[in-house]
């Protein structure tokens, strides 16, 4: 195996000169200010002086913590915190990094911020492993997305591919009355009628060809539609439909699965 080309196994201190890591609770030292901590991880890095501190600096305007420099980790927020750690994760240029859960704890707009870095960075070249249990921050962040189920990769692909996979797209119609939403299940015998009797759920592949077809289908039968909305699976849906044989009350999996233990 390589990384940043290099092989693991001959030249590891190459691996580790190319990857970064910053994990789930922040690395940074609270008795040091935010530029200490930068200067702590350029001198550890080996870089000049004069490299070093241009280095620091760019890394706190980049990440605007510039006008929080000279203040003690130990005062910044977390969102500020999560961004000095992995300011202090690219201080040594790294083309690999692993992000463990970045944006836990993290409050709204904090975690708006890190996305953006994130996608940032990955614009720029560099490659990212990030694991999460946010679902709809994998669906924005990643291209490639890797479902884990007791330490094992249950499905990967695109998010698009995987939400594909398990299907479930349909369209929600909504009649004014029950005689308009009877015609409808007639026209429709493949609906499924929803909790309410005016409510029909279609399935769809959401192509517009399709839709298109379908709303042409009710005007000539001239059945009105009150309201129309589309449904797609999320993410949620591919992790619950592809681990639902570890979901107590789930049916799915190979029994024979049930019964192997979780590797540790």
């Amino acid at each position: 195996m390589h990384v940043g080309g290099h092989d693991v196994r001959t030249d590891p201190d190459g691996v580790r000169a190319v990857i970064g890591v910053t994990g789930q609770f922040s690395a940074v030292d609270n008795l040091l200010t935010g530029e200490e901590n930068l200067r702590l991880m350029a001198d550890l890095r080996h870089l000049p002086r004069p490299a070093g501190q241009r280095r620091v600096a760019e890394l706190l305007e980049r990440f605007e913590l510039a006008d929080a420099a000279s203040r003690l980790a130990s005062t910044y927020s977390g969102g500020m915190r999560r961004r000095l750690d992995l300011a202090m994760t690219l201080v040594g240029e790294p083309k690999v990094i692993f992000l463990d859960e970045p944006t836990t704890g993290l409050d709204p707009p904090s975690r708006l911020v890190m996305w953006e870095i994130i996608g940032q960075l990955a614009a720029s070249g560099v490659t990212i492993l990030l694991t999460t249990q946010y679902l709809d921050e994998a669906d924005r962040l990643a291209d490639q997305i890797a479902v884990l189920d007791q330490g094992r990769i249950a499905a990967q692909g695109t998010p698009a591919e995987l939400k594909a996979r398990i299907g479930g797209g349909h369209v929600q119609l909504r009649f004014a009355d029950l005689d308009q939403a009877a015609s409808a299940r007639t026209l429709l015998p493949h609906a499924q009628v929803d909790d309410d009797d005016l409510v029909l759920r279609v399935p769809a592949d959401h192509r517009v060809d399709s839709l298109r077809r379908l709303l042409y289908d009710l005007h000539e039968a001239h059945i009105a539609v009150e309201d129309l909305s589309m449904h797609t699976p999320d993410l949620d849906d591919v992790f619950l439909a592809v681990t639902a044989h570890h979901v107590p009350g789930q049916a799915g999996g190979d029994p024979a699965d049930q019964k192997e233990p979780a590797p540790s």
